[in-house]
């Protein structure tokens, strides 16, 4: 699997790849997405044999911000992304692999809001750093060229470094019949190019954001695009909304503001690809509107 930004299972179809409708019926690894920050890439660069720290940016084309040691990370980066990774450098255990996990605080306490999700833990936290691995990465000499898949095995904490790596599950149910009618519903569909695609995805989002109902009718005209398709698209997204409710974890209490959750989300993998189940009305609004970053360009 390539090294490419995890999709929402409706949003796959539009091109008319209709894969995840066997990822939904088939057996899967679940993890818990972790609404940590920033996002950490560490362990052994291909190109050099030695370790690095760094943020994605590890995996740009052009701009190489792959930190070998403590004066790379002020080259590179800079306010409170380079001090957390000048901790990072120091505290995380060196490793011949490639992995990604989200920085989730220091220690020292058991309630930490790293970016929109609170996260409370049992007891206060003595490692120095929390992290959430959930990404584990392959490459033959250069991490531009990397390519991705689920971290299955768990890490193990340190005195420095609290691993945290919830066990997540999701119940077996009966999607064969739903899957069916969906196979047969895409062949009324006009699918779309992948430019034209990433269009229709942005302003699905301008919908999320403003809190408008997802309605196929109203967002096929703000799209410009074929009505069929997008109801094929919102019933793409009830199903994916059944799967996600039969998801759990035993990870620390989240909460979203005052409110209760079970997670973030969640992120399936199996041989049809990765996809994160999330509740785009619920934590997606509310990231794109409050989120530590919402504002940034």
């Amino acid at each position: 699997m390539k090294n490419l930004h995890l999709q929402h299972p409706e949003d796959s179809i539009l091109t008319g790849d209709l894969e995840v409708l066997d990822w939904f019926t088939e057996p899967a690894h679940v993890s818990v997405k972790i609404d940590g920050c920033p996002a950490i890439v560490w362990g052994t660069d291909p190109a050099t044999g030695t370790f690095f720290v760094g943020t994605k940016a590890v995996f740009n084309k052009k701009k190489i911000r792959i930190a070998h040691s403590h004066d790379e990370i002020d080259e590179h980066y800079e306010g409170e992304v380079r001090d957390i990774l000048h901790d990072c450098f120091d505290c995380l255990p060196h490793t011949d692999k490639i992995i990604q996990g989200d920085f989730i605080g220091y220690g020292g306490n058991d309630t930490y809001k790293p970016n929109t999700i609170k996260y409370v833990f049992d007891e206060i936290v003595r490692e120095s750093i929390i992290v959430a691995p959930h990404t584990l990465y392959e490459a033959n000499d250069d991490l531009r060229d990397s390519w991705a898949m689920p971290l299955v095995p768990r890490l193990e904490s340190t005195r420095e470094v609290m691993f945290v790596q919830p066990d997540a599950w999701c119940e077996e149910d009966l999607f064969e019949d739903i899957i069916k009618f969906a196979r047969q519903m895409s062949q009324m569909c006009e699918f779309v190019s992948d430019s034209k695609a990433r269009q229709i995805e942005k302003v699905i989002n301008t919908f999320v954001k403003t809190n408008a109902e997802l309605d196929p009718d109203a967002l096929a005209v703000a799209a410009d695009c074929d009505v069929n398709l997008m109801r094929f698209w919102k019933l793409v997204w009830t199903i994916k909304m059944d799967k996600l409710s039969l998801c759990a974890n035993d990870g620390p209490f989240a909460y979203l503001g005052k409110k209760y959750i079970a997670a973030e989300g969640y992120v399936l993998s199996n041989e049809y690809g990765s996809y994160k189940l999330v509740n785009r009305q619920q934590f997606s609004q509310y990231n794109m509107r409050y989120g530590r970053f919402a504002n940034r360009p």
